[in-house]
């Protein structure tokens, strides 16, 4: 058996136990979860939290290992469930610990085993693109463009975590970038999560749209006082690879 066919088997594995996981935590938590918008309905969430405790817990980081990993779940529903379960800060604690743990895993991984560990997870050829591109070989430039890449929303953040190990960034550094330049989404997630639970739709919707509209602006600014235009050439080189 070849080392891809290896690699495509372990994916798929862990993708059916994340998919179990789903599955498993909604049939746990539907039932209190209809009645969020009551007071009754908040109180039965917490205490169905509370009774899993750490298995709960785990169940949940096993997810965001799954989604950051295999990048075959977007975030922001594990960040909203998070803020569920545990409130916004609560929540923001549970994600970014989890993110910086995952994050120096693959790091570690990409570091030791090489190219051929990411060209087994992702696609080769869109990773020797972005790999090989001016932009990203220049180490002055790069943890600048990681940062601005990680606080968009939209961006493939998990795939960058996996080729930031093959570009010239020191081990440390991309940990923190990585971790915390993607506050603004986990924020708004996991706060919305908890206005959610509290059965505040309009309060959730308006904290996506605060937190969107501070991205904007800062990259709006950024773009504008960055005459070599460094980070508009990143981002189009990253949405013309991944496409």
């Amino acid at each position: 058996m070849s080392r891809k066919t290896k690699i495509k088997i372990l994916r798929i594995i862990i993708a059916i136990i994340a998919v179990t996981i789903i599955i498993g935590m909604l049939v746990y938590l539907i039932p209190v979860m209809k009645n969020l918008s009551t007071i009754e309905g908040q109180e039965a969430f917490k205490n169905k939290v509370n009774d899993s405790g750490f298995v709960g817990l785990l169940m949940l980081f096993g997810l965001q290992v799954a989604q950051i990993f295999l990048f075959i779940l977007p975030g922001e529903p594990i960040e909203i469930l998070a803020g569920m379960c545990y409130g916004g800060w609560g929540g923001l604690l549970f994600i970014t610990i989890s993110v910086a743990i995952i994050t120096t895993g693959i790091f570690s991984l990409v570091r030791k085993l090489g190219r051929k560990f990411v060209y087994d997870f992702c696609d080769e050829e869109k990773v020797k693109k972005i790999e090989n591109s001016k932009i990203f070989k220049n180490p002055k430039k790069v943890e600048w463009i990681l940062i601005i890449l990680f606080m968009i929303p939209g961006t493939p953040k998990d795939l960058l975590v996996y080729i930031s190990g093959l570009l010239p960034i020191k081990p440390l550094r991309l940990i923190l970038i990585s971790t915390f330049a993607r506050l603004p989404s986990v924020v708004s997630s996991t706060f919305a999560g908890n206005t959610l639970m509290k059965g505040d739709w309009k309060s959730s919707l308006v904290i996506y749209a605060i937190t969107f509209l501070l991205v904007g602006v800062v990259v709006f600014i950024i773009n504008k006082f960055d005459k070599s235009k460094t980070t508009e050439e990143a981002l189009k080189s990253i949405q013309e690879d991944i496409k």
